[in-house]
């Protein structure tokens, strides 16, 4: 998806975004221009910075959809803030850098979820050969009427889940076999052919219910588990960061080489085992440094943040004295837009390549009211358009996600075979232009209010109407919505 040319990335997003054309082309070319970027001489790729952009248009209109789903088309760390969430440095409130933080978080999951998939296969191998394993030891206790030592060891404990250490386990065994007459080997080729007709038996879950004692001598670390380990304080020199980094990951290793010495019992079912052990093999096999490393070079390099709501921290006229939820994080934001160090639990990270699409609806204030350094920093302006009746029967048919293809195939799961009309999308359609010009103008997302309303009664009945059609047409629309647009002290309300 990385090679995606503009044309394509805007093909991709009017199967679910209605208009809104030029500011589909212009995040489409701005990611264009990262891969761009990547393909000129070394020596001048550090010179080419992304051109931020600035979405100017009401509320409802596809700014942020536009965005998130151009992050998801190349697979992009992205992360949506709101502007009015911060406060300047040194206040009570989130401080701008977290933005960068949240990035560098998003892309280590993105990271770590393609590497498991990565080893799955693998990891699937190893835990069905363990599985196997545990089953024709099992039996074979089974069948020399004896229960293994973990069996017996686990039974006095009253069946919970115990912890052997390895000299344990062996005096034990050498204590059992002393005492008890040594059963006969399986020879070679009988041990083959249970091996393959447990392995059937395990691929077609014929096996799934029985009970299984199995060591769970790794540990899950995934994203939350790393997540709290490593933290940088601020002003640390890179001498010290880096000094930090490497005791992080020592203390990683040491920590997973220490829970693998140990063993720990637990009896479940092969169901249960089977997804145990797929997400212990699969961690054996991730390499948490080259993970690391790829999640900063991902975060820098094609990290998109999504700045909403930016006309709200404009300085207003009339405003006296220090304004540190406006003007004071413009200036904290223009550092991390112009492009900077930030430090994070994963190391340092640079802002200077990724892309920032700031966002606002601009009623009150004008994209002039920023100050001159943070308008700069976004070169690129695109006006989105209102959404008129065209516009917004256009948003009910014909994405891929259209609401009316969502409840048709909720209510589907019901039994229920919902029908939209032309007549009655036409209908939600106006009367989602009447409120929204009556009211507060919230575009698209007025639709999902008086879906809501028309199909409220069908969706708590849905249940007892297994089996029927129902049409919804501009008649059904109005039984249902009528009274409410009608009356409008009541619309405010519940419109």
């Amino acid at each position: 998806m990385q090679d995606m040319t503009p044309s394509q990335i805007v093909t991709e997003l009017d199967k679910y975004i209605v208009g809104q054309s030029a500011a589909k082309r212009a995040v489409a070319i701005a990611l264009r221009n990262r891969t761009r970027r990547q393909r000129v001489p070394e020596e001048m790729r550090d010179d080419i910075i992304p051109k931020n952009i600035m979405m100017i248009g009401p509320t409802g209109v596809g700014k942020t959809e536009i965005a998130r789903r151009v992050a998801r088309l190349i697979n992009a760390p992205f992360v949506k803030v709101e502007a009015t969430k911060f406060t300047e440095a040194g206040y009570v409130g989130r401080d701008v850098e977290s933005i960068v933080r949240d990035l560098v978080e998003t892309a280590f999951t993105l990271e770590h979820d393609e590497r498991m998939k990565d080893v799955r296969q693998r990891a699937e191998q190893a835990a069905t050969e363990r599985i196997i394993n545990y089953l024709i030891e099992q039996r074979e206790d089974l069948r020399a009427g004896k229960r293994s030592v973990r069996a017996r060891m686990q039974a006095q404990a009253g069946g919970e889940s115990i912890a052997v250490a390895p000299e344990a386990e062996s005096i034990i065994t050498t204590t059992t076999v002393a005492v008890e007459a040594p059963r006969p080997q399986l020879s070679e080729r009988s041990l083959k052919l249970q091996r393959r007709k447990v392995e059937k038996l395990l691929v077609a879950n014929k096996l799934d219910e029985e009970q299984i004692e199995i060591d769970l001598d790794g540990m899950d670390l995934g994203p939350d588990d790393v997540s709290g380990i490593l933290e940088f304080m601020p002003g640390a020199s890179p001498d010290e960061m880096s000094e930090q980094f490497s005791d992080f990951l020592d203390n990683y290793r040491n920590l997973q080489d220490g829970l693998r010495g140990r063993k720990r019992m637990r009896r479940v079912s092969v169901r249960e085992a089977r997804r145990i052990l797929l997400e212990e093999e699969s961690h054996k096999l991730l390499d948490i440094e080259q993970i690391v490393e790829n999640t900063v070079r991902r975060t820098e390099q094609t990290g998109v943040v999504f700045i909403d709501e930016i006309d709200k921290i404009t300085a207003q006229p009339n405003d006296t004295g220090p304004d540190v939820s406006g003007e004071g994080v413009q200036r904290d934001l223009l550092p991390i837009v112009e492009g900077s160090v930030v430090h994070t639990r994963y190391g340092p990270v640079k802002t200077d390549h990724v892309l920032f699409i700031a966002a606002g609806a601009f009623h009150t204030a004008k994209p002039s009211d920023l100050i001159p350094e943070l308008q700069g920093r976004f070169p690129l302006r695109v006006e989105l358009e209102s959404l008129g009746k065209k516009e917004l029967i256009s948003i009910l048919s014909e994405p891929e996600n259209a609401l009316t293809r969502q409840y048709t195939a909720m209510l589907d799961t019901e039994g229920v075979d919902l029908r939209f009309t032309g007549s009655g999308i036409s209908r939600i359609a106006e009367v989602a232009v009447e409120l929204n010009d009556r009211m507060e103008d919230i575009g698209a997302r007025r639709l999902h209010t008086i879906m809501e309303q028309v199909l409220e009664d069908l969706s708590f009945s849905a249940d007892q109407e297994s089996g029927s059609t129902v049409t919804i047409d501009a008649a059904y629309v109005d039984s249902r919505v009528k009274a409410t647009v009608n009356d409008e002290d009541l619309s405010r309300f519940i419109l």
